[in-house]
């Protein structure tokens, strides 16, 4: 069952709790974990959670948290990212799995 959040914090304390210890970057074709040097390319992760947060005073101001875990299962974490701004830089493939509807 997926929990609501009601803010961006409260998801990245719980989330951290459950094990998504890591902070992922995103780069033009893959999702980076600076503190194990791991690149992840889209096919090496998958999206277990996704939520979306808009602040009430700035209703333009939206970001969207992914919960992240490698398919060899060796690394979870987190990628915050400003909504619609990866659409700029990153790859087809990479915008592509990140926008995916459903989620495990």
């Amino acid at each position: 069952m997926k929990n609501t959040y009601t803010s961006l914090s409260k998801a990245i304390n719980d989330l951290t709790k459950k094990g998504y210890i890591y902070n992922f970057n995103m780069k033009e074709d893959f999702i980076e974990c600076a503190e194990n040097c791991r690149q992840l390319q889209p096919e090496e992760f998958e999206i277990d959670q996704k939520y979306r947060f808009q602040e009430m005073s700035d209703v333009d101001n939206e970001s969207v948290l992914y919960a992240i875990s490698s398919t060899d299962g060796k690394i979870k974490g987190l990628l915050v990212n400003a909504y619609g701004i990866y659409a700029d830089y990153a790859s087809f493939k990479l915008v592509q799995k990140l926008n995916r509807p459903e989620v495990k």
